[in-house]
């Protein structure tokens, strides 16, 4: 019976441990794809450090449970006492870190308001200035997305740098509409948007915009966090059981 139980135990480990493996070759392809993605995501990306921290975070994440699966599958299959410590450890450490970033996350989730966003473009936004990183960072954001400004087009009525460097535009180029949403798409007509003829805009706000684009992917990507961290604490259990079954 006993036999029977180690050896059910040692089969359970083996798939949590390929389901860790699998989230984790995941996760490593989805940070691979926004950090190199050459359709202009990766400038958003690398503009902004929460998102340029936040997508290698994600290449480590996905390269540690890839690392973590095989040594789990490996530790259950040859029943090795050294790699299931090892692999208890490790997944020890990924889950209080796993942890410790969502309390961070969940503390510092202000920085991420509608109102904190308005303010950071209107004190920096300078509108065509390609050197300067907010600015460039903003207006890939404005094209790819055929958006304007966080509320819309009103938010550069009162953005002091926007007015002082651009007193005859309503709103900056990445305002405009376009054939194609991208930088090297034609104008529909570009001076009768600088003139703030509305039909010839994007109106929709950024914020509103990108969270709808969004929205059904953060509440996917929290459930996958969840059922991760389940798998992990579950795999914790199994190793510990596992290990000390072990002669």
């Amino acid at each position: 019976m006993e036999g029977d139980c180690l050896s059910c135990m040692k089969y359970l480990m083996f798939v949590f441990n390929f389901v860790i493996f699998l989230g984790g070759a995941c996760l490593l392809g989805v940070g691979i794809w926004v950090i190199v993605d050459p359709t202009g995501f990766r400038e958003i990306v690398a503009a902004n450090p929460l998102l340029f921290t936040g997508a290698y975070i994600m290449l480590a994440m996905g390269a540690m449970l890839f690392l973590l699966g095989f040594l789990g599958c490996c530790g259950a299959v040859r029943e090795n006492k050294c790699l299931l410590l090892f692999f208890f450890m490790f997944i020890l450490l990924i889950f209080l870190a796993e942890l410790s970033a969502a309390i961070l996350a969940f503390i510092f989730k202000e920085n991420l308001t509608r109102e904190f966003f308005t303010k950071e473009l209107k004190k920096h936004y300078q509108g065509n200035n390609e050197t300067d990183v907010f600015s460039s960072t903003w207006n890939s954001v404005m094209i790819t997305f055929g958006c304007c400004g966080v509320n819309g087009p009103e938010d550069f009525e009162t953005a002091p740098h926007f007015r002082l460097l651009h007193s005859d535009d309503v709103v900056p180029e990445a305002c405009c509409q376009r054939e194609l949403q991208t930088r090297d798409g034609a104008f529909v007509s570009k001076e009768d948007c600088l003139m703030g003829k509305d039909m010839y805009q994007n109106r929709q706000g950024c914020y509103t915009v990108i969270l709808n684009s969004f929205e059904t992917y953060v509440y996917l990507a929290g459930a996958l966090a969840i059922g991760v961290l389940a798998i992990e604490l579950f795999a914790m259990i199994f190793a510990m059981c596992l290990f000390r079954g072990i002669q």
